[in-house]
């Protein structure tokens, strides 16, 4: 009995457990690969926090600069850093909404 059984165990775990088990974590990988919405809206809220932090170290950078004249703002030592015209837009937070139009 034993040897019809496990030549039966051996070749239904090769064919049928083995694909079931690499598909099933394909499936699961794909799954991963896209954001939730919980996770857009954790973004969202860590873009806007962040966004808020930065503007607060740029106006104690200017309270420091005028109080001390030869204080040298870090908006001024990287010049792709425009903190006066930075405009948060909903356009720029939603990947979805260039597809909108």
């Amino acid at each position: 009995m034993e040897d019809v059984l496990l030549p039966i165990l051996i070749v239904g775990m090769l064919f049928i457990g083995l694909p079931w088990l690499v598909f099933h974590y394909i499936t699961r990988w794909k799954q991963s690969g896209t954001l939730t919405v919980q996770d857009e809206n954790l973004m969202d809220d860590l873009y806007e926090t962040a966004r808020r932090l930065d503007d607060r170290l740029a106006t104690i950078e200017r309270i420091i600069a005028a109080d001390h004249p030869d204080y040298r703002l870090a908006s001024q030592s990287a010049p792709d850093r425009d903190l006066s015209e930075r405009a948060y837009r909903t356009e720029d937070r939603d990947p979805l909404s260039r597809h909108r139009h």
